[in-house]
C-alpha cells in the first residue's frame, strides 16, 4: 500500500513549509492588546474561538474545492465576501498566495498555472485545490488545516509571551478531539460558510491600529 499521501500531509504540517502562517496571530495579538487575553483561561477561550471560526468559515470552502476543483472560483468569491474585516481578508489572501506560489515549486505534479493570478487566492480555496491536485483525502486535509491554524496561533501566543512552549503544546494536544468534532461537523459546500466569532472578528479588525505589533494579523 502506498503511503505517499500520508507523507505529503506530514510535509504540509511541517512548520518549515513556506505558507506564511507564522506571520499571523489569528487575532490573538489584537485581543491581547485590548485586554481580552490576560491569562491561561482566556487564551484557551480564544483558541476555541479560532477553532470554531475556522471550522465554520473555512473548512466548507476546502471541502467544496477538494471534491470539485471547478468550484475554485466560486469558493474564492465566497471567501472574499464572507470575511468581514479587512485584516482577516488580507491575511487570507496573503497566505493563500504564498501557498499557491510555493506548492507548484515543491510538488512537481502541480501545474504552475493551477491558479488564476488575478483571483483573490484566499487560503481556504487554494488549500482545497491543492488537496484535490495532490489526491489527498479531503477529511484528513481539513483536519490538518485545523491543526496548522491552532499551531500557528499558539506559536504566536508563545512569541507574545502569553504562554510557554510546553504549555502551548498541552493546549494544542487538548484540542485534538474538539478539532476532530469540528472537522466532522463542518459544512461541505460553499453555502455552508458562516462566521461564528464576532468578537474575534472585531478585535482582529483593530490590528492595523495597534501602536506596535509583531504580526500582520
Amino acid at each position: 500500500m502506498s503511503r505517499a499521501p500520508d507523507w505529503t500531509l506530514w510535509q504540509l504540517a511541517d512548520s518549515a513549509f513556506p505558507s506564511g502562517g507564522f506571520a499571523h496571530s489569528g487575532g490573538l495579538e489584537a485581543a491581547w492588546k485590548a485586554g481580552f487575553v490576560t491569562d491561561d483561561t482566556a487564551l484557551a477561550r480564544a483558541l476555541d474561538a479560532v477553532l470554531r471560526q475556522t471550522a465554520a468559515g473555512t473548512l466548507p470552502l476546502i471541502h467544496a474545492v477538494a471534491t470539485d476543483p471547478a468550484a475554485l472560483a466560486a469558493a474564492d468569491a465566497r471567501a472574499q465576501s464572507s470575511l468581514l474585516n479587512h485584516v482577516a481578508a488580507r491575511a487570507s489572501r496573503a497566505q493563500g498566495r504564498a501557498l499557491a506560489a510555493a506548492a507548484p515549486r515543491i510538488f512537481p505534479a502541480l501545474s504552475h498555472d493551477l491558479f488564476d493570478r488575478d483571483a483573490p487566492q484566499h487560503l481556504g480555496p487554494v488549500y482545497g485545490r491543492i488537496t484535490a491536485a495532490l489526491d489527498l483525502d479531503p477529511d484528513a486535509a481539513a483536519y490538518l488545516f485545523l491543526f496548522n491554524t491552532l499551531r500557528d496561533a499558539l506559536s504566536a501566543a508563545v512569541r507574545l509571551g502569553l504562554t510557554g512552549p510546553l504549555r502551548a503544546q498541552t493546549l494544542l494536544h487538548e484540542r485534538a478531539e474538539p478539532a476532530r468534532t469540528a472537522a466532522d461537523h463542518a459544512g461541505r459546500s460553499i453555502d455552508d460558510v458562516y462566521q461564528c466569532a464576532p468578537l474575534l472578528e472585531l478585535l482582529q479588525g483593530q490590528q492595523d491600529r495597534l501602536y506596535s505589533r509583531l504580526f500582520q494579523s
